[in-house]
């Protein structure tokens, strides 16, 4: 199980971050029956924390994954996450539990966190609907890993609003009947992605510029090598 609440954990993010893409050896779509090494889409979900500045708030996001393969144990080629950027909500009940926030959001509030995240100022995602995280190599990585848990660094790029940086994720995974589950992060800065963070009244309401990216990936049994 994922911990309690990962933005206070203790296991390192890289601040690097969410590059081209290039699609592992057999392309992903939407909607494809799962497979060997297939990202189980219903059950997997990317949760983003925002932090704030001035008199803001913390914010918890949640989000769907458009498409999905990785090959735990590949040196080459290991896979791609598509994110769906159209599907994030912030601060619903379940992501802010999940990511340690207190008390709820009115529906009213959520919906203007929502309108201001995904329109032309932030992600617009008119314009760039998904993200897109490739990986070249998903290797087990030599830190301590929990019980029953296998410590992995996924080591690739991340392309968000048309722009490419590198990345790694740092990520633990098990193995959880039919299926490996992979829990993992990084962070990123916005500016990093020609984003300007969200502020208002001359900043004295507004949000971080750096992110922290969670996924809770289910990968059809098979992936791991």
């Amino acid at each position: 199980m994922p911990p309690s609440n990962p933005c206070r954990s203790r296991w390192p993010l890289t601040v690097l971050v969410w590059l081209a893409v290039a699609l592992a050896a057999a392309p992903v779509r939407a909607g494809q029956a799962p497979g060997e090494g297939d990202v189980d889409l219903a059950g997997s979900r990317a949760y983003v924390f925002v932090g704030k500045t001035g008199l803001g708030h913390d914010h918890a996001v949640v989000g769907a994954l458009q498409a999905g393969r990785i090959r735990l144990g590949a040196t080459a080629e290991a896979g791609v996450l598509v994110f769906d950027l159209r599907t994030f909500q912030a601060d619903t009940p379940e992501a802010r539990k999940l990511l340690g926030l207190a008390g709820e959001t009115d529906p009213g509030t959520r919906k203007q966190v929502d309108d201001n995240m995904l329109g032309p100022a932030v992600l617009d995602v008119a314009r760039h609907p998904t993200a897109t995280f490739t990986i070249h190599s998903a290797l087990p990585a030599a830190r301590p890993a929990a019980a029953g848990k296998t410590a992995y660094d996924l080591v690739g790029g991340f392309t968000l609003h048309g722009v490419t940086r590198p990345a790694t994720i740092r990520a633990e995974a098990e193995s959880v009947g039919p299926v490996v589950r992979l829990w993992g992060g990084f962070s990123i800065r916005q500016t990093d992605f020609g984003m300007k963070p969200f502020s208002k009244l001359g900043g004295v309401v507004g949000v971080a510029d750096e992110l922290k990216i969670f996924g809770d990936i289910r990968i059809m049994a098979g992936a791991a090598r």
